[in-house]
């Protein structure tokens, strides 16, 4: 039994979305001249873009509190690590409101 194909457009987007979060040198441009060729509007490769980047430096930011924490004597010496880590939500919205769930 074959499993179906995604379509074009939805492969390019998701390796658009690797590339970026990625911070692959070839920064995806190749996959958005695809979507482009495709018809795929502007607003919706943003999002994609804008999802990416989010995940990208959400993911800095959690490698930066864990390797502060790693590093720090003590809470007390670094009590902003402490906070930081606190009521951490497993999903937040980009800063363009787009949900990245």
């Amino acid at each position: 039994m074959s499993q179906p194909s995604l379509h074009p457009s939805i492969v390019a987007m998701v390796s658009l979305a690797a590339n970026v979060a990625a911070n692959h040198p070839k920064q995806g441009l190749c996959q958005v001249e695809r979507l482009r060729g495709m018809g795929v509007p502007d607003e919706q490769i943003d999002m994609v873009v804008d999802i990416a980047r989010h995940l990208r430096d959400e993911a800095a930011q959690k490698l930066d509190v864990s390797f502060d924490s790693a590093f720090a004597a003590d809470a007390v010496r670094k009590p902003e690590v402490a906070t930081a880590t606190a009521g951490a939500s497993c999903c937040t919205p980009t800063a363009k409101g787009n949900s990245c769930c």
